[in-house]
């Protein structure tokens, strides 16, 4: 006893083990359901799956529409503020520029300068020129003469207006040859205008008098022509009543009105008639033609009489054939009859063989027959 070894029987089990295997339980279960479901495994269709994609499917599209509708909320709010942020930039630079112009206006004017004292207008006339300047004692540091300063303003202003009368007295002048010139160009326009009205007058007359010319020469050549015309249609009328007259004659003496019935044979075939100038037959021909058909009709009885003979004796072999293949029936149905008899006889015994056979297969050979327990253990598992 002392070799033995103790094993401890009463530990409890292990919940992680517990659940591993119930879960294996649970999955085979389901699993045979499927295999087992003849539905399923024949159309190959899992309905819950396919329930469980759309579901995920709309889920996902109900996601991404509400993640568009959110992205179009924050898209719109981003607009908005960025319009507000534009106006306000704009305000802003509007209050700037208009406080910059303020301080310019109210600061920056222009007798605020430090240099208006220099460019004022005003202050300049208080100091008289002073017409020492010319003295070469005072240089340009006593301050006597000053860039842009004009001492000769006067005199200036005297050639100026001596060069102004001059170039109106000029300007007199062009103007009233110019205007001499113009009449003298409106005089010669004229003159030449009249000299070509005149031209064109004699031009009028001058074409006036071809074109009544030209009407009367061509008036005289119509009238030539038109005789000649009329000369040559009575020549032609004339010419066509002889022509129309011979023409008359020549088919009141033809052929085609006399009947004459030698014109209707061709001369290379004689038995053959012109079809054009053809009249209709003689009695000569009628009668030839009456007793061709009496000839036919006669072959043709005796046509009639040779195949009802023939038929009467086709009728008479029918007949025999018919007797023949009745003789023929019935012995094949006495050969088919002794043939059934003998199949049926072999039959009989074969039949005999086999059962004794099966007897001996289920007495000798098969004497453990399968119970419906044994039918059940199948199909159990999924595996």
């Amino acid at each position: 006893m002392l070799g033995l070894k103790m094993y401890k029987l009463d530990l409890t089990p292990d919940p992680k083990e517990i659940a591993a295997i119930e879960a294996r339980r649970i999955r085979e279960k389901e699993r045979q359901c499927r295999f087992f479901n003849v539905r399923n495994r024949v159309m190959g269709v899992d309905v819950d799956a396919l329930n469980y994609q759309v579901e995920e499917r709309k889920l996902r599209e109900a996601i991404e529409r509400s993640k568009e509708m959110a992205y179009g909320n924050k898209h719109v709010h981003y607009d908005l503020v960025a319009q507000m942020l534009e106006k306000e930039e704009a305000e802003r630079a509007c209050r700037l520029s208009k406080k910059v112009q303020d301080f310019r206006e109210q600061r920056q004017q222009f007798k605020n300068g430090h240099e208006f004292d220099f460019w004022d207008p005003n202050h300049l006339q208080e100091f008289p020129v002073s017409y020492f300047d010319r003295n070469p004692c005072f240089g340009p540091s006593s301050m006597q003469c000053f860039l842009g300063e004009d001492l000769e303003r006067a005199s200036c202003l005297r050639m100026q207006q001596e060069q102004l009368r001059y170039n109106l007295s000029k300007q007199l002048q062009e103007q009233q040859a110019a205007r001499e010139e113009e009449a003298r160009t409106a005089l010669l326009s004229d003159q030449l205008r009249l000299a070509v009205d005149t031209r064109a007058a004699e031009l009028a007359r001058l074409e006036e008098s071809c074109r009544a010319a030209m009407r009367t020469a061509m008036a005289n050549a119509n009238r030539a022509q038109a005789n000649k015309q009329a000369l040559k249609h009575r020549h032609e009328q004339k010419q066509q009543q002889e022509t129309n007259l011979m023409e008359v004659k020549k088919q009141i003496t033809s052929d085609l009105l006399t009947e004459n019935p030698q014109a209707s044979q061709r001369s290379q075939a004689p038995h053959r008639v012109l079809p054009y100038c053809w009249k209709g037959m003689t009695a000569e021909q009628r009668a030839a033609i009456r007793k061709t058909q009496e000839t036919q009709r006669q072959e043709k009885k005796e046509q009639r009489r040779a195949e009802k003979s023939l038929e009467a004796e086709w009728g008479c072999q029918t007949r025999r054939l018919a007797e023949a293949a009745l003789e023929l029936e019935e012995q094949e149905k006495q050969l088919c009859a002794e043939f059934r008899r003998g199949l049926g006889s072999f039959n009989r015994e074969l039949a005999k063989e086999q059962q004794a056979q099966q007897n001996y297969l289920n007495s000798v050979i098969y004497t453990n027959q399968p119970t419906a327990q044994y039918y059940l253990q199948f199909n159990t598992s999924s595996r």
